[in-house]
């Protein structure tokens, strides 16, 4: 858990933007969470804080008020980059082949089954 202050200065460190107490205040007002300056500030509420913020920081509530700051730096590459153009629908690179549908001889309706009948 950290105070108001702290979790103001973490905030600075993360965007372009400089944040004050006042500021978190009213991240606080705009979430519907009742603070004060001396108040401790767990991840859930950081994360309702965070919600707030636009564009979204690249951190989670649990990150921002762990005791290590700032988070430790992931040796993996981040994942791609994926947009959705309509839900359930995804966008990936252009140049991915298409599968064509199976060929063959049609398939019958019934499936092999391993279980037996009964006598």
């Amino acid at each position: 858990m950290i105070n108001v202050q702290e979790f103001a200065r973490r905030l600075s460190t993360l965007g372009t933007d400089a944040f004050t107490s006042d500021d978190v205040v009213d991240l606080a007002t705009a979430a519907d969470v009742r603070i004060s300056a001396d108040l401790q500030i767990d991840a859930t509420v950081a994360q309702r804080l965070l919600d707030q913020i636009s564009p979204t920081l690249p951190v989670t509530g649990a990150q921002i008020t762990a005791a290590q700051w700032p988070p430790p730096k992931s040796s993996r590459p981040a994942a791609p980059a994926v947009s959705f153009s309509s839900p359930g629908a995804v966008d990936g690179p252009a140049d991915q082949p298409t599968r064509p549908r199976s060929s063959g001889p049609p398939r019958s309706g019934r499936r092999p089954s391993s279980r037996r009948t009964g006598r």
